[in-house]
């Protein structure tokens, strides 16, 4: 049974984690039925691995984030807070998006620091008033967490920015690590002091909270828990550079959905995961999966929108249309090309504002014409980057407005200061060209709200003086490196470190013929209208939906410490094969049958030496020295290695190159089970193989007797999987005409001939214990991989055709946990051995108990 504690997931290699002094009094639990609070402490609660979802039908979500979307201050002589909802707060605007029905829950800190003494009524009131569920760090905890791992080392690296050295981005610094950890963890006790297991949606938001999952799906292993990133996700060339890589992966994977901007993001992701993990995805019916331990973990790859009722709603506010007025008449005469980007190290704003002095001066017409409006958000982050990029922002701009500028006239107006909506808008409205040329960002919705205001409503048209149905127009120059880039195909794309291409983008935008400019405007506004904040929430709701479906219909049970904690999940009917219950079946039968691969069963496929160590000879020579039992070897290896490696197993059968040569003990023939198959298809086959093999560094060719095979181990995950498929399409073009047959396996591309496979044994093995009168009553049957899988058909062949006795005990056993045929699995090799072993054990005191029995093989 699992344990309910999560507290050793903070058990890290480097220690403890340090003390915060976190507050320790829990909130009630909020229950999904209107006006029943329950006092109940959770610890003492009943842990939640029921398998029937409760009887609470109103549906919930819980969203977690690092802020919550509140507003929090203090009325001028007042000491006690007021709050608010903050209507630009994506994670208050993706209501709209949930079922009307939905329930939502907010758990996330206030953007304000909360004397400790007050904390206590703060949250209850927030509970209360704003179903928000504050999580409170200590200053220390908050410095460490937020601005040291967060944005010091995750933020950096993201964006594509190594620590080459200390002045480049921060250092891995274990203490930040760890800080990062024990915030995940109080954010996970917030959540479970409101969660209703059975019932509730969690959703995740953003790379603040990548670990987070792993205390939730450790505490409730069927928790339906959502996680979505907002910022790029990198290369794996990238990534891997993070020495706790492997632990934000695993955690990541214990959600059952993991949503991305973009489809590159998704592809770094999915390629992590393969390269570091070893585990591949699987596209079935339009979405994307990764099977980790039996579950199945969506990929959501959707951009986020803006939200259309609030834009629609400044747009028509008198204030907006009174700062459009003051702006048109600022710069009457005058094209405005507008940038707003926060006073980031990743937003590009010097690169802009150089690209601006090139089309100056390489476009002398420009100068008196047009003017760049630069707004410079606050930057959120802190330390010496922030303040290097604000001093070149500031000098790159004195610079251009004294070569180019005048008395009357500024090239480069910047505005460094926070600016209400309103204004922001107005700006948008006026502007003839919004350029976004960040070096690496991830959803920026600057342009979807450029294109938005563009379109304008009635009050702003009169304001400037357009006519009623007038079309309207707008220009993008976007970065090719930001989030919302692929959905902008009207969008002048640029390389932002290319300052000539983005000086040209600005002239081309700017000299673009009206129609051209209105064709392009209408397409970007019916993409960003119907793709809005709404759509993408609702679309993401509808996935986590889907992929937790059949939650209830699993058996669930954790395994792994700390961070590596995963839940392994398996249908009603797959189950772990138990060691005590086969070996107690094995002692009360008399006529066994047992088949047992080699590759990836008996020997590890990461071992470089193949031969079989003297435990494994040990432990078959015991089972073949049992008069009871027949062993068989099933294996894809060519007759003349198996032969060799097991020459001291006098009684072991063997089935080579899958059954396509059978020996039923040492001293027996090998048989062929298609002594007419015809061969010269190698011919055609071999030349096509040595062309991807030389070209895939890594890979090579076994060659069989009966049959050829290509591997790809060795090589590069990625690249090896791409020639795989492209050798499988290539080899059953060439051959389609010939008796053959095509497979890919695990790193390997084979072809042999039809009819030939691993299931050959099995029914060979089955019918002739039969028709000898000595008809199995124990049978069992291990294997890894797809070509195993004809084996597991076979036996459940023989049990739908009554060929076996319905007594019989029948062990079909895959090794790991996957979809199979198989009815057991057992985790890995060492398992398989130690299962062997026991099996082993209860003959050798067998034999010596009645040495007298004469050999069953010897019979057959």
């Amino acid at each position: 049974m699992v344990s309910r504690s999560y507290s050793n997931l903070l058990d890290l290699a480097s220690g403890d984690i340090p003390n915060f002094g976190r507050t320790v009094r829990r909130l009630p639990r909020v229950m999904t039925v209107p006006g029943i609070i329950s006092e109940f402490d959770d610890d003492n609660a009943n842990s939640v691995v029921s398998d029937a979802p409760s009887s609470v039908c109103l549906q919930r979500m819980i969203i977690v984030a690092n802020q919550l979307p509140l507003r929090a201050y203090k009325k001028p002589g007042s000491t006690s807070w007021s709050f608010n909802w903050d209507q630009d707060s994506l994670l208050l605007q993706l209501k709209d998006g949930l079922a009307e029905d939905m329930e939502v829950v907010y758990v996330g800190c206030l953007k304000v620091e909360i004397d400790p003494i007050e904390q206590e009524d703060i949250a209850q009131f927030l509970l209360e008033n704003f179903k928000c569920v504050p999580t409170f760090l200590s200053s220390e905890l908050q410095i460490k967490f937020y601005h040291g791992f967060c944005k010091q080392q995750l933020w950096p690296l993201f964006h594509y920015m190594l620590p080459l050295s200390p002045d480049h981005g921060g250092r891995f610094d274990r203490s930040l690590w760890q800080a990062y950890v024990s915030a995940n963890k109080i954010f996970a006790d917030k959540v479970m002091e409101v969660i209703n297991p059975e019932d509730d949606y969690v959703w995740v938001h953003d790379y603040h909270l990548m670990v987070l999952p792993t205390f939730l799906r450790k505490r409730f292993n069927r928790v339906k828990l959502g996680f979505f990133l907002h910022s790029p996700f990198p290369s794996s060339e990238i990534y891997r550079t993070l020495p706790v890589r492997d632990e934000i992966l695993r955690a990541l994977l214990n959600s059952d959905l993991i949503g991305f901007h973009t489809f590159d993001y998704a592809r770094h992701f999915l390629s992590c995961c393969s390269r570091m993990l070893g585990i591949d995805y699987e596209s079935k019916r339009g979405y994307i999966g990764l099977d980790y331990y039996g579950r199945s973990v969506g990929i959501k790859i959707l951009p986020v929108g803006i939200h259309m009722a609030q834009l629609e709603f400044v747009l028509s506010l008198p204030d907006t249309a009174l700062r459009v007025r003051e702006l048109r008449e600022e710069f009457k005469g005058k094209k405005i090309l507008l940038g707003v980007d926060d006073m980031d190290i990743f937003k590009g704003i010097s690169l802009k504002l150089l690209s601006m002095e090139k089309l100056l001066r390489q476009h002398p017409e420009w100068r008196g014409k047009v003017v760049l409006v630069q707004i410079a958000n606050p930057a959120r982050g802190r330390g010496k980057n922030v303040q290097e990029i604000q001093s070149e922002t500031y000098s790159i701009t004195n610079m251009i407005n004294e070569t180019y500028g005048s008395a009357s006239y500024k090239p480069v107006v910047l505005i460094d200061r926070a600016i209400p909506l309103y204004e922001r808008y107005a700006f948008y409205v006026i502007s003839e060209c919004c350029v976004v040329n960040a070096v690496r960002d991830g959803m920026n919705l600057t342009p979807y709200e450029y294109v938005c205001c563009r379109q304008g409503c009635p009050n702003l048209d009169e304001i400037l003086e357009l006519s009623p149905g007038i079309r309207k127009k707008s220009m993008l120059v976007v970065s090719e490196f930001i989030g919302c880039s692929p959905s902008l195909s009207g969008a002048i794309r640029v390389n932002p470190w290319n300052i000539e291409q983005v000086s040209e983008a600005m002239n081309v935008a700017l000299t673009m013929p009206v129609v051209e400019q209105e064709f392009r405007h209408e397409k970007h506004y019916k993409y960003v209208s119907t793709h809005d904040v709404s759509y993408w929430a609702r679309s993401f709701e509808q996935d986590l939906a889907r992929v937790c479906g059949d939650h209830y219909k699993r058996r669930c049970w954790g395994i792994g410490f700390g961070l590596s904690f995963r839940v392994v999940a398996l249908g009603p009917n797959f189950r772990k094969l138990s060691i005590e219950h086969i070996v107690s079946a094995y002692k009360r039968t008399n006529s066994r049958a047992i088949l047992l691969d080699y590759d990836g069963t008996m020997m590890p496929q990461t071992s470089i030496d193949k031969r079989p160590s003297p435990e494994v000879i040990s432990v078959i020579n015991s089972l073949c020295g049992d008069p009871k039992n027949i062993v068989f070897i099933v294996s894809g290896r060519g007759r003349q290695s198996l032969g060799e490696w097991f020459s001291p197993c006098h009684k072991l059968g063997i089935a080579a190159e899958h059954c396509y040569f059978i020996r039923w003990s040492k001293d027996s023939e090998w048989e062929n089970t298609s002594p007419t198959a015809d061969f010269h298809w190698m011919e055609i086959a071999m030349p096509v193989m040595k062309l991807y093999t030389e070209t895939t560094d890594g890979s090579s060719i076994e060659a069989k007797e009966s049959a050829l095979v290509w591997h790809h181990q060795d090589a590069d995950p990625d690249f090896g999987s791409c020639q795989a498929k492209e050798l499988l399409d290539h080899l059953e073009s060439v051959l389609a005409n010939e008796p053959v047959e095509v497979k890919s396996g695990q790193h390997i591309v084979e072809v042999k001939p039809q009819g030939i496979s691993k299931g050959l044994v099995a029914e060979q093995l089955l019918s002739t214990m039969v028709e000898r009168g000595k008809p199995p009553d124990f049978v069992m049957c291990i294997g890894d991989d797809r070509s195993d899988e004809d084996m597991f058909e076979s036996i459940v062949s023989a049990m739908s055709k009554h060929s076996l006795s319905n007594k019989a005990e029948v062990f079909a056993c895959t090794v790991g946990q996957k979809p199979s045929k198989a009815k057991y699995y057992l985790d890995d090799t060492f398992e398989v051995m130690k299962m062997l072993q026991g099996l082993a054990a209860a003959s050798d005191r067998a034999t010596k108990n009645s040495p007298s029995q004469v050999s069953f093989e010897s019979s057959l």
